[in-house]
Order: C-alpha cells, then structure tokens, then sequence
C-alpha cells in the first residue's frame, strides 16, 4: 500500500518572526527580573511585572501579592511599575502623597541604583552566559591565515593604501587572527594601525591611515574591503529577484558580464558595480551544486572536463548593482571544541568584543548612511536563521542581549540609563532632582523614545517596499 509522506513548509519570515518573538520574550522577563530582585530584597513593592505593554487591557493579568504579573498585547517591550517611583505610567496621584517605607523614593540613593541597573547587569551576565554555553555545545567554527587559498581581494579603497588582489593575512598590529573573515569588522571598529600580509611569498607590511573605517563606512566599501577570493560559484539565489527571473540557480558558475570573462567573484562583483542600474548580459555554466559548491572545486579543471555549454541571460541589475546572488566561498572552516572549563573565559572574550565592537561602530549611526540604515523589529528579525537552528537562534539571542545592555544604560530620559544619571547626580550633590523637572525628562524621553521607534522601523518598511 503506497504511504503519503507530508512536509511541513514554513516561510522563512515567519520562521523569523517567531525566532524574533521568543528571543524578545525571554530578554523582556530576564530584564525586567533584574529590576525586580533587587527591588524586592530592598523591601520596594512592584506593583506590576508585565511581558509587553497593557495599554487599555491586558491579554492576561494575575495578581499575586502586592503585584499584578501580565502580559500586555503591544509587543514593544515589557515593564515593572515599581511604587514611588517616576516611569512610564507618570502616575502623579501616587507622587502626590506622602512616602512611603516600601516606596523606591524612600530607599537610600545606593539601593535605588542598584535596582536601576538590575535588568542593563541581567543583559550583560545573560549575553555572557549564552556566548559560553554555545562555544561549550556547538564550539567555533574559524578559518585560519591558511583557509582562504586564493588569499584577499581589495576593495579600491584599500588599494589606495598598499593592498593588492591575493594578499594573504597574516597578523593585523602584530597579532595573528583567531578568525581571518574578521577583517572587515577589525578594519570597521577596532581602528588597527598594521596589516601584515603575504604577497607572493615576502611579507609586506600595510600602515592603515586613521580614518580608515570611516572611509570605508562612508563609501559603502565595509563589505568588499578585503574578501576571500573564490569562484563565481551560485551558492542562493533570492526569489523574485533579477537573477531568479533569468533562470539562474544554485551551482550555476558565472563566466562573463557583456563579453568580459569572469574568472574570480570579485571581478564579477566589480563589474556589477560598473554596470549598476542598467541592463547586462551575463554567461554562465549551469552546474550540479554538490560539484561546483565545493572546497576543491577547481575552475579550470572544471572547464577542460565538463561538456555543458556557456549559457547566456539578459537582465537589470538595481541602483546598487544587486541582482540578488551569493556565491560559494572557497574556503576551509575549522572547528575549536571547548571544555566547560576552557568555554568560560572564551565565552567572557567573545561578549566583550560583541559588546566593544557595538558601541564603536556607534559612531557612524551620527552619518547620513548611518542613519538610513537604523532598523527597527524587521532589522532585528533578520539577523535569525531563515531555518530553525538553536545555534544561530541563541548566538542572536546573546548579541540582542548585549545590544539591550547598552542602548538601556544610555543617559536618555525614560531609559534606564537616564534614571541612573539622576541618581549619580543626587549622590554627587547630595540633592534630589525636583519631580518636576524628573517629570519633564520623563516625558521627553518618553517621546523621542517612541520618535525614534517609529524612525527605525519607518525605515525596514523604507527597504521592504522600494529595495
């Protein structure tokens, strides 16, 4: 008798979109815990802890105690409403009476501040935490100096400076790379002074000019900096897009742009560039993607031994040259294995970049590029694997986790951060801040908050609808 096998399909967005829903679930409830803890232990009463905002109602509501537990129906991010304290709620009823002994105005400065970093030191410990338990499950996977065989493409920028197309890392400022695809993200935020590379067996040092990153950021050069040389090998090709529209698919090996032949992806890539917004003519081969999507596919042994002829397609690429593509990269991963023991300072490691890097490249949000690409849920959701993977799931996990820690302990009104910088300030001068004046900033945090909410994800639907 013939069995019926069923598979179940899931679009990738949605595949995000859950991805994105838990990972906020569970930083919203951790956070908010690390307010409430501290809060308890200094006998302050919480009067709410709720998972997402409850404006006019609530999806769910428990009273336990002094406190009502919820969860509220806009999925914006969660809250404690603790008593005598000036929040979000701007319940100036309750300010108007006098203190009270379990109210957090009546609490000495220090426990106040420590209540107030409880979810920021949650987020920090959590990323933490995560980075160590995935290097300690799954390990690292790394390419070392000797894993990029054809060495480094250069961007023009970085030709300016002394790079040539196959110059081979070797060290950046004296120091070997654990992990040589690191270089755009080092050239971008760590501002090195030295590359050492080899070109042609000699070693040739590179002195990189101070402004670098921003050159880079500012030309849109971040991504094509220094590449991994490899073939012009399809490994995805995006549906709906130019590319999918003219046949091509994955394992199909590019071999020309109008005439040109196209022996590397780089030179592809910069061709594109050449031809951006205007209609091409692309050759290429089609080919089985476990052959051509290989670490020992070999171009030119390929081309003696196959007998599929060179195709043809006409097609547009947009104002950016896209057409929708990615190739394969020939390149050799390695695999570090980690102990318990060896997991916690390389965990401690990885959140320390994680966040250093983050709050470097802070300063490029200040540019008119930056700004355009600011992104709300959308940019976050993206970051998740387009399938189901705990891997990649808790590794955006950690990094949201950190992201949070930092923009939370910004001196922003309405902030955490901005609660801690008048609570410094009352601890300095030995003075409270007037509530009306902490009843002010709180608004206008409160609003360039939301102006800010609405700016990010203004621009994800920007980019949905007209990129």
């Amino acid at each position: 008798m013939p069995s019926l096998k069923f598979e179940f399909y899931m679009d990738p967005f949605f595949i995000k979109a859950i991805q994105l829903f838990l990972s906020l679930s569970i930083l919203i409830v951790l956070h908010e815990l690390g307010h409430f803890i501290p809060a308890r232990l200094f006998g302050t009463r919480v009067e709410k802890f709720y998972l997402f905002f409850d404006v006019k109602f609530s999806l769910f509501k428990k009273k336990i105690g002094d406190t009502v537990y919820g969860i509220g129906w806009l999925p914006l991010g969660g809250y404690v409403k603790i008593a005598g304290m000036i929040d979000e709620s701007m319940d100036k009823e309750q300010m108007a009476q006098p203190p009270q002994p379990w109210e957090f105005r009546s609490k000495p400065a220090w426990q106040r501040l420590i209540i107030m970093l409880g979810g920021v030191t949650v987020n920090l410990i959590l990323g933490f935490f995560i980075y160590m338990m995935v290097l300690f499950v799954w390990g690292e996977g790394f390419v070392d100096k000797d894993g990029v065989k054809y060495g480094f493409s250069a961007s023009p920028i970085m030709q300016e400076i002394g790079f040539e197309d196959g110059d081979q890392l070797i060290s950046v400022d004296g120091k070997e790379l654990r992990n040589v695809l690191d270089i755009q993200k080092i050239l971008l935020v760590r501002s090195p002074e030295t590359v050492t590379v080899n070109r042609n067996g000699s070693q040739v040092n590179i002195d990189l000019p101070e402004d670098l990153g921003m050159r880079l950021f500012k030309e849109g050069e971040v991504q094509i900096a220094l590449q991994p040389i490899s073939y012009p090998v399809l490994d995805s090709v995006i549906p709906d897009q130019p590319a999918d529209k003219a046949g091509l698919s994955k394992g199909d090996l590019i071999t020309s742009i109008n005439g040109k032949k196209i022996n590397f992806w780089h030179e592809f890539s910069r061709e594109l560039a050449e031809n951006k917004d205007q209609p091409i003519q692309l050759g290429f081969i089609p080919g089985k993607s476990e052959e051509l999507s290989s670490k020992d596919f070999d171009r030119e042994v390929y081309f003696n031994n196959t007998s599929t002829p060179e195709q043809f397609v006409e097609l547009s690429t947009n104002e950016e040259g896209f057409i929708g593509i990615t190739n394969f990269r020939n390149i050799e991963v390695n695999k570090r294995e980690y102990s318990f023991l060896e997991s916690v300072p390389a965990g401690f490691d990885l959140a320390y970049w994680t966040l250093h890097d983050y709050v470097a490249q802070f300063k490029y949000v200040f540019t008119k590029a930056g700004a355009s690409q600011l992104g709300g849920f959308g940019a976050i959701g993206g970051l998740f694997p387009d399938a189901w993977n705990w891997q990649g799931f808790w590794l955006t996990t950690a990094l949201i986790s950190i992201i949070l820690a930092f923009m939370n302990i910004l001196p922003i009104p309405a902030l955490d951060g901005g609660h801690v910088m008048f609570l410094l300030y009352e601890m300095v001068s030995g003075r409270k801040p007037n509530e009306k004046v902490l009843e002010y900033a709180q608004m206008i945090g409160f609003f360039l908050l939301i102006a800010l909410v609405l700016y990010a994800n203004g621009n994800d639907v920007y980019r949905w609808l007209f990129e």
